[in-house]
Parts: structure tokens; C-alpha cells; sequence
């Protein structure tokens, strides 16, 4: 009853016009960054953070429309696998299996339309999972020591990689490139660490600045060297045929992808891409030799859609709750809040709850909005996959240097933000992940921070760290989830690679 309450009062926040109309812009420039190949949900909310504070948004408003942006680039990811076969990000891989051969068939339209409806289903079972799963672990992470975050934050780490992820090594580089970065300024001892007598470094380094150089600057840099002059072609879209029938025969596969999707959401490291892969292995496993996965089949849009929409919101548990992000784009988010002076974690549901239940009140609206918006303006978002990235970039760039000029007034910080754009650059060109710099960067302050407070209430004395049995059984889930990527993530990527070509063949 009482996390009623807290949702009646989250909706009288979200529904508020200047909040509902920051809401719907931010619905609408997710999917449209989303449409875009290749930029994903993290590079949005990255690329529009300084366009947040450019517009000196108060923290739930800003909350509140990039949460928007990061629900609409999980839809829009569709557009693109389904019309160019070209996922937008990486969950969306499997939607191209069935997506495209619907749209060779003509059907582009009812895959578009078969897709939104999917998405819709999958976030709203996932968003009703965080209002009921999030206050209970919200509860429980208030019995947490500094040991057993310290813990806690190493099996963020430990998780980094993901089930899919493609470099174990990689992964561990960036995250701990990520730390160093962290020790920049003056520690809580009054102690200066690497500023090297530059004014500018003494309070660290700002997140803000290295998110939107790490993916916002590497982006463009990336659309400098490919120098993408044209749009691509996209088939034709015609008019929408779809029945109460087609929708009806769907739900059973949203519903299913939507469960499997929360929960990939909800464990750390897991995300998205593991959603939709399990929503669609489980649904090609479900309807079995009746179906004709891979040949254009609507359920095999359904299920992963379902899926990696219900992971986007799911990860938000995480974030909210513990302070450790679910995902690339909850890492993104977890550093607006922090720059907002809002310590995310079990605290926030009382200290900050008209942030914390205006944007989950904010995604329940938003999945409304998308559902209307995406079906009816589809052929709006289908146009700018024409338009050519040359006219793109010089927008993006301006958005990015006046919003992070706006935080700081100083050069100083401009010309940082190029800098971790460049490293962000070769960082991607080495096939370095780039969100393990970013987590790294963020935990690392409140990782030493409890660390110390632990070792001073045991007078130094390291065993405090197993000290507790909650303490252990995340060291346990820690190592299982550092070594687990390592022997599952080849296996896995070899059945999705695996997956793909057999159904792209059936599809020939």
C-alpha cells in the first residue's frame, strides 16, 4: 500500500506539463538516435546529458526526459534491423532475423507495427517489475556495511563483461584505465593524487565531461573517418495490415520475452543482448518445427523486441536501488545523478523519492507515448535513416560543446572532453569496451571510500571484508561472474553467430 502511495505521488510529478512535455521530446529523440545504425541508447542519453543541463533542468525533469531518450532509442533500434538489416545496437541483432525477411515480403509495415507493440509489452511487464521488486531490494540494501558494498562493487566488476561480452582482458583493462582515471584530485585525506599542479584537476575528473568524449566525440570522429557522405536505402514501407488476430497471436511471445527480459536486466552485466537471445531461443524452442523462424515468422520479431525492452527497464533495479548500473546506459544515467549531487542507492527511495518515483511513474507514461508515437510516425522515423550523417554531425557536435561549456564556462573542460574523445577513439579501434572506463570511473570514489571506512572500523584489519556472510556470498557471486563470461561467452556468441547465418540461409 505504501509503494502505492509513492506511485500516486511519482505520477503527480511525471504528469506535471513541463515534465510530460520533456518526456515526450526525449521519446521522440530516443527513437530517432535509435533509428540511427550504430549509435545506441548509451551514445544518446550521452550525446543529450549537456543538452540537459544547457537547459538548466531541474534533476527529476532531466531524469525523467533522458530515461525517455533511453526508452525510445530501445525501440527505435527496430527501425533499422528490420528495413536496413543493419541492427541499431547490439540487442537488436536478433530482431533482424525475422524483421528483415517480413519487410522483403512486404511487410514492413506489420514488422514495424508487430515490433512497437512487442516493445510496448516487454517494458510495461518490466516497468511493473521494478515498482514491485525495487523498494523490497531497496529495503534490503539498507543492511549493507562498508564491507559488503566494497563487496558489492566488486561484483559489479567481476559481471562487467557480461555474458556476451567479447574480451575478458579487455574488459578488466578499460574497467581498471577506468579507476586510475578515478584517482585524479585531491582523496578524503586532503592528499593530491596526479593533478600535476593543475587547478582544474584538484576536484577530479568530471563524469559528465568523460561520457559525452568517451562515446558522444569517438562517435564523431568514427563519422569523420568513415566520411558517410549518403544515406543508406531503406525498402519501402507500405500501408499497415494488421489485425486484432496478428497482435493477439503475438501477446503470448511478448509476455514471455518481457519476464525473461526483466530478469536479464536485473542481473549485472547481463543486459539486453542477453534478453533478446533468450527470448528468442525460448521462442524458436516453444512453437518449435510449427513456426518459421528465420523465414519472416511475426513471433520472431515479438520475442527478442519483448525482450530487450524488458532488460532496458529492468536494469534501472539495479542502479536505483544499489547504485550499481544494469547496464552501458544505466552507467550513463548513474553519472547524471551523481553529477546532480543524488547518491543513488537505498537512501535515494526516501531522501530523493520524488526522483526515484516520478521516473518510473515517468516510464509508464513514456511506453504509452512510444506505443502511439511509433506507429503512426513510423514513416517520419524511417526517413532519417536517408539523411545523410554529414548534415547529422554538425548538429550532434554543436549540442555536445555548448552543453558541456554550459556546466563549467571554462575552455579547459572543452578541451578535455576532445581529449577523452580521442582515447575513446583508439580505445574503440582496439576493441576496448568503453562502458567499463566509464563504471570505473564512477564506483571508483565510493569503492575506496568504503574500503577505507571498512579497514578503519577494524583497525586495518582485512579480514573485515569476509567478515559477514552476505559479504561472502557476494565474493562467491563475484568470482562466479568473473569466470563465468570467460568459459559461457565464447560458447554463447558462437550459438548466436551460429543462429543467425542458419536462419539467414533459410531466408535465401
Amino acid at each position: 500500500m505504501e509503494t502505492l502511495g509513492y506511485l500516486i505521488d511519482g505520477f503527480g510529478v511525471a504528469l506535471a506539463p513541463h515534465n510530460l512535455m520533456f518526456a515526450l521530446l526525449g521519446a521522440m529523440l530516443g527513437t530517432l538516435i535509435g533509428a540511427l545504425p550504430g549509435l545506441g541508447p548509451a551514445n544518446g542519453v550521452a550525446i543529450l546529458i549537456p543538452l540537459a543541463f544547457s537547459l538548466g533542468l531541474a534533476p527529476d525533469t532531466a531524469m525523467i526526459m533522458l530515461t525517455s531518450v533511453y526508452a525510445g532509442a530501445m525501440y527505435g533500434g527496430r527501425i533499422s534491423s528490420i528495413l536496413l538489416n543493419i541492427p541499431g545496437d547490439e540487442p537488436a541483432m536478433m530482431t533482424c532475423l525475422d524483421g528483415y525477411p517480413m519487410a522483403q515480403q512486404g511487410k514492413a509495415a506489420e514488422a514495424l507495427a508487430i515490433s512497437a507493440v512487442a516493445s510496448f509489452v516487454g517494458s510495461l511487464i518490466a516497468t511493473i517489475g521494478l515498482i514491485l521488486l525495487a523498494p523490497v531490494l531497496a529495503n534490503f540494501a539498507l543492511t549493507f556495511g562498508p564491507a559488503e558494498y566494497f563487496a558489492l562493487f566488486m561484483l559489479a566488476f567481476a559481471t562487467l563483461g557480461g555474458i556476451t561480452g567479447k574480451n575478458p582482458m579487455k574488459t578488466v583493462l578499460a574497467a581498471c584505465l577506468g579507476l586510475m582515471i578515478a584517482t585524479v584530485g585531491i582523496d578524503n585525506t586532503g592528499v593530491q593524487r596526479y593533478t600535476f599542479g593543475v587547478l582544474e584537476l584538484f576536484e577530479g575528473v568530471d563524469f559528465i565531461i568523460a561520457i559525452v568524449g568517451l562515446f558522444a566525440i569517438s562517435e564523431l570522429l568514427f563519422f569523420i573517418e568513415d566520411r558517410a557522405g549518403g544515406g543508406k536505402e531503406t525498402i519501402s514501407v507500405s500501408k499497415l495490415k494488421l489485425s486484432w488476430k496478428d497482435i493477439r497471436n503475438i501477446m503470448p511471445s511478448s509476455f514471455r520475452g518481457g519476464v525473461l527480459g526483466f530478469v536479464a536486466g536485473v542481473l549485472p552485466g547481463a543486459g539486453a543482448s542477453l534478453g533478446s537471445f533468450i527470448a528468442y531461443t525460448l521462442e524458436k524452442k516453444v512453437v518449435g518445427s510449427k513456426g518459421g523462424f528465420g523465414k519472416g515468422d511475426p513471433r520472431g520479431v515479438a520475442a527478442p523486441e519483448a525482450g530487450n525492452n524488458g532488460a532496458s527497464s529492468g536494469a534501472l533495479v539495479p542502479m536505483l536501488t544499489l547504485g550499481v548500473p544494469g547496464s552501458g546506459t544505466t552507467a550513463v544515467l548513474l553519472a547524471l545523478l551523481i553529477s546532480l549531487n543524488i547518491t543513488p542507492g537505498p537512501l535515494m527511495f526516501t531522501q530523493n523519492a520524488d526522483i526515484v518515483w516520478g521516473v518510473i511513474a515517468a516510464l509508464l507514461i513514456g511506453n504509452f507515448l512510444l506505443l502511439v508515437l511509433n506507429i503512426p510516425l513510423v514513416g517520419i522515423f524511417v526517413k532519417l535513416l536517408s539523411v545523410p550523417p554529414m548534415y547529422l554531425l554538425p548538429i550532434v557536435t554543436m549540442v555536445a560543446f555548448v552543453g558541456i561549456y554550459s556546466i563549467s564556462n571554462t575552455t579547459f573542460d572543452l578541451y578535455f572532453m576532445v581529449a577523452f574523445g580521442v582515447l575513446g577513439y583508439v580505445l574503440r579501434k582496439l576493441e576496448i569496451p568503453l562502458v567499463p572506463v566509464i563504471l570505473g570511473l564512477l564506483l571508483g570514489p565510493e569503492m575506496e571510500k568504503n574500503l577505507r571506512h571498512a579497514l578503519d572500523i577494524s583497525d586495518g584489519d582485512w579480514m573485515v571484508l569476509w567478515d559477514s556472510g552476505l559479504a561472502i556470498g557476494l565474493w562467491v557471486f563475484a568470482a562466479i561472474g568473473l569466470i563465468l563470461p570467460t568459459i559461457v561467452g565464447p560458447v554463447l556468441r558462437r550459438r548466436m553467430r551460429g543462429l543467425e547465418q542458419k536462419d539467414t540461409a533459410i531466408g535465401d
